[in-house]
């Protein structure tokens, strides 16, 4: 009896351990899905009781899932427009969690280790107006450099993507052409798509990129630094080859100053150390909760990564945010009940 009673009381306390248990679900953005996933483990070694599952399916896919309710947070390169956040009927709070480079990656066999990029170049290739390696254009800015008559093969984003949103909002910037063509969005029409790729997700176009002989696709920059894929020196506002590095992202961060709403984009950074395709991303959360303990364990998740996920931004190749950002950030965890 005191056997049956002592293993009745284990069952309790085994059953109030699971009941305790906050399951967070999440989804969204592909571009930050490494470091987050880091973020999601990391957490777990010291809260057991949270668990956050996080799924990288696209911008798109996790605002549909965040407006639907069928996630409790997402996540977006784009952050959500008026629109989207109207629909919510709980409120919205989009918090800026880190920041990351797009970077052009290429296989180029034969080809430049360090090959440059001008902003008409990389502009006219995604038009579809340079087709081939060696055309002038690209060797202009690389003197001294032999370029293959090879075949340009694009690589592009197959979903609804906030990494495709920051990329053609840039191109929208330089080029004339692009913003009175294309356009800036989650997806776009892409001219000459017929001969582009379509791959879904970073991981997806990274993929292809180094599976394919001639190509040149855009990525987040940790894709391309795990995957050991070339990328290009881009040339920036102020006319400056520069290196997707951690300093040259920090450079384009240094003159933004964040809204109210914190939604702000870099389309073109000032600076002459600058790299130019830089953006923060966005975690997406209800302001109100209808679960208490999730509201309370959804602030515990991004104190957590807003002090000890900072520190492993750099090392998986994003950009730590900065000072001012953390402190503004943490004090609007406060409007998520």
């Amino acid at each position: 009896m005191v056997l049956l009673a002592m293993l009745c009381c284990l069952g309790l306390a085994a059953s109030d351990s699971a009941a305790e248990m906050v399951k967070l679900k999440g989804s969204g953005a592909s571009f930050p899905f490494p470091l987050y996933g880091r973020w999601f483990k990391d957490y777990g070694k010291v809260n057991k009781e949270v668990q956050v599952d996080y799924q990288a399916k696209g911008s798109g896919a996790g605002i549909k899932d965040f407006v639907n309710k069928t996630v409790d947070f997402a996540a977006s390169d784009a952050a959500m427009t008026d629109e989207e956040i109207a629909s919510v009927d709980v409120g919205v709070q989009l918090l800026p969690m880190t920041a990351g480079k797009i970077v052009l990656s290429y296989n180029l066999p034969n080809g430049p280790a360090n090959l440059k990029l001008s902003r008409e170049a990389y502009s006219k290739i995604f038009l579809g107006q340079i087709t081939t390696w060696n055309d002038p254009v690209i060797a202009n800015a690389n003197p001294g450099v032999t370029l293959p008559a090879t075949a340009i093969t694009v690589v592009r984003r197959a979903d609804s993507s906030g990494t495709t949103f920051v990329f053609t909002q840039h191109l929208s910037g330089i080029s004339e052409a692009w913003k009175n063509g294309p356009g800036a969005g989650t997806t776009v029409n892409w001219p000459g798509s017929d001969k582009f790729i379509a791959s879904p997700k970073n991981d997806g176009v990274a993929a292809t990129i180094k599976q394919t002989p001639g190509a040149l696709g855009y990525i987040e920059y940790g894709f391309a630094k795990f995957t050991k894929l070339p990328m290009a020196s881009l040339e920036n506002k102020a006319g400056t080859f520069i290196e997707p590095t951690l300093e040259s992202g920090q450079a384009a961060l240094a003159n933004v100053t964040l809204p109210g709403d914190f939604r702000a984009w870099l389309p073109d950074p000032d600076g002459a150390a600058a790299y130019p395709i830089v953006s923060y991303t966005w975690m997406l959360f209800h302001k109100k909760y209808s679960n208490p303990k999730m509201a309370e364990a959804v602030r515990e998740v991004v104190k957590y990564c807003l002090t000890e996920g900072q520190k492993v931004s750099g090392e998986m190749g994003y950009i730590p945010l900065p000072g001012k950002v953390v402190e503004l950030v943490a004090k609007a965890v406060n409007n998520i009940q």
